[in-house]
């Protein structure tokens, strides 16, 4: 697999760019007179690498964009390089695009443990770290880091939710937990345990995978043997996949939470058998491109339009390639507020002015929202339970407060 993927417009800017001679963008690091440079890591391979639609969509997005003439009259080449979800690999990646490419700044890197790998980094060389394609909680602290900002629902207010609709729904379950044994799958527990207060006692059992094991079966196995009849389901895709199949084999029904990172009808719950995925309830804030509901929706017609024209190849029915087009969008947004100033300064003073902002996909009542002391752009979420065939949206649009 290419670990480099650019568009072919942009590479012409850039040309044109250095033949045209020093400009007076061209004093920025990673911006000309004609061209911004972005760079990106995604896992393409490994454990998580489902995940790496999302950087191929972005990617389809950006060519969009410069199709219709850029942003501000500049092309956008994006650089996106494969860490195989390995954070050694992304320092490699996150050095070679700063010190090597020159990138203005590093745009949706894809894994808690694989941004915690480069947070410090980033942040000495003041270099945007921004809309990381993950939860955590710390990546939203705009004091000791201004250089990153996370861009979805922190995890912690998501597991939250979780915590309180059992509360107040089932008061005397047994709740069993299966967590990614790092910081993204702690930080999770800690949101769930954090707002289930003191009923923690309600957790009967609590297992962790790495992710270089090659299956969860065996703590599926011991999940049900502890009794439990509520299931939270805090893995990556392909273990989420795995846990659900595995699950389903064994005759275990409990009620399941699953977390919105790999609540993907097309990538985690096809894999793992729609007839084993039904009743799954999950956090949401985008639209579902499977949800009849917002099939005539028109920013789900535009991006399916985008779709056929600039990404054929990409999986409609995967909440994956919805989310690329959906974060691509924020950044354009921001950089358009940019204007002639894409300074690092700049652009990450934009991306802390964000108000309110309508961004395609989100579901109807969630806007993105960022200032200068908060750095969790968006902060609503509704509930959805897995029919069998898409999921079906019930309660009102919770907006938490972040952890």
């Amino acid at each position: 697999m290419l670990t480099r993927r650019t568009s072919l417009i942009a590479a012409a800017a850039a040309a044109l760019a250095f033949a045209a001679g020093p400009g007076s963008a061209q004093t920025v690091v990673g911006v000309t007179d004609t061209s911004i440079k972005i760079g990106n890591i995604m896992p393409y391979s490994g454990p998580a690498s489902a995940y790496g639609q999302i950087g191929e969509t972005i990617g389809k997005y950006f060519e969009m964009v410069n199709a219709n003439g850029g942003v501000n009259g500049r092309m956008i080449e994006y650089i996106s390089y494969d860490d195989a979800y390995s954070p050694p690999k992304t320092v490699e990646q996150a050095r070679k695009l700063v010190e090597s490419d020159e990138v203005a700044l590093i745009f949706q890197p894809l894994g808690t443990p694989p941004n915690s790998a480069i947070h410090k980094y980033m942040n000495a060389k003041k270099v945007p770290h921004l809309f990381v394609a993950t939860g955590a909680t710390k990546w939203g602290d705009p004091e000791n880091f201004p250089w990153t900002m996370g861009w979805q629902p922190n995890y912690q207010t998501e597991a939250k939710i979780y915590a309180q609709y059992i509360l107040d729904n089932m008061p005397n379950a047994k709740v069993g937990i299966l967590f990614q044994n790092d910081d993204y799958g702690k930080d999770y527990l800690k949101g769930f345990k954090d707002g289930l207060g003191d009923k923690t006692s309600l957790i009967v059992a609590e297992l962790p995978y790495e992710v270089a094991d090659p299956t969860v079966d065996s703590q599926i196995i011991s999940l049900k043997a502890s009794g439990a009849d509520v299931f939270f389901n805090i893995t990556t895709p392909k273990f989420a996949a795995q846990a659900i199949k595995k699950a389903h084999e064994i005759g275990w029904k409990p009620t399941q939470f699953l977390n919105n990172v790999s609540s993907s009808v097309g990538s985690v719950l096809k894999p793992a058998g729609l007839e084993a995925s039904v009743d799954i309830i999950t956090a949401g804030y985008q639209m579902d491109p499977t949800d009849p509901q917002f099939a005539d929706h028109p920013e789900m017609v535009a991006w399916r339009d985008f779709m056929n024209k600039y990404h054929p190849s990409g999986d409609q029915t995967s909440s994956f390639t919805a989310y690329g087009y959906a974060v691509a969008a924020t950044l354009e947004q921001v950089l358009k507020q940019a204007g002639d100033d894409l300074s690092r300064e700049n652009i990450m003073k934009e991306a802390a002015n964000l108000r309110q902002v309508r961004i395609p996909l989100l579901l109807p009542g969630v806007t993105v929202s960022t200032s200068p002391t908060d750095f969790y752009p968006i902060e609503s979420m509704r509930l959805q339970k897995f029919n069998g065939t898409t999921y079906e949206l019930f309660g009102d649009v919770i907006a938490a407060e972040s952890s």
